[in-house]
């Protein structure tokens, strides 16, 4: 058996992951073309490179089909809802920064904090007769959220893309959503609530907590985990 090791398959964060694993005298490749994912390990024995989405690593390290695989805190927290008891963080790799915050119209003067919004939701569904509609692909953790905060009269909209356009578009009153420098909220003429941060997120190494190791893949992991200390 080898030690599977999920990665990101494209984009900015296939590349810093690569770049941060060669930074500790570990190569990760890509081979074949963009549409094949099929990678190799370099540098260490025992290490087979699995490229998929970001989105579908939390899934495959919660079901034990990968030993180690790298995302955003923001996927685990979300796809995973007992990620604790599944995976354990490894290292923190200090990229992929990002915000998953709420955020309301530049327009909404009086509504500048979680207490405002709840007023503002009450007084929404009073004048409207539905409830206000908050747009988002972070069903669980924006729900957990409201929920603590205590705000209640909300409905989340699903929104896998092009979220902070969503209220301009009216198919929504209000995101919630990841950001790193803020200027796409902007441009749509939308703010964050002053006590609106939900989670801040980055790239983090995860260890699957379920996935089975034989005694060799024990070994493989102790000198994996010795490298990147």
């Amino acid at each position: 058996m080898t030690l599977k090791l999920g990665v990101p398959s494209k984009g900015r964060l296939m590349e810093k992951t690569f770049q941060w694993f060669g930074a500790h005298g570990i190569t990760l490749e890509r081979t074949g073309s963009e549409r094949e994912y099929a990678g190799r390990v370099d540098g260490i024995d025992g290490v087979s490179l699995i490229l998929l989405s970001a989105s579908e690593i939390p899934r495959e390290l919660a079901a034990g089909r990968i030993h180690l695989g790298v995302t955003g805190t923001d996927l685990i927290h979300e796809k995973l809802a007992l990620w604790d008891q599944l995976v354990s963080p490894v290292r923190e790799l200090d990229f992929g920064h990002a915000d998953l915050i709420l955020a309301v119209p530049q327009g909404w003067v009086d509504v500048d904090t979680l207490d405002d919004l709840d007023a503002a939701a009450a007084a929404f569904r009073a004048h409207h007769g539905f409830r206000m509609r908050i747009a988002t692909k972070y069903h669980r953790l924006v729900r957990d959220f409201l929920r603590t905060s205590g705000v209640a009269d909300y409905a989340l909209v699903d929104s896998q893309g092009a979220t902070e356009g969503t209220v301009a578009n009216e198919t929504a009153e209000a995101i919630a959503d990841i950001t790193s420098s803020g200027e796409t909220l902007r441009a749509n003429h939308l703010k964050i609530l002053g006590d609106g941060l939900i989670l801040q997120s980055q790239a983090t190494l995860w260890r699957s907590l379920t996935a089975p190791l034989a005694e060799d893949d024990q070994a493989t992991m102790d000198a994996l985990m010795t490298r990147l200390a």
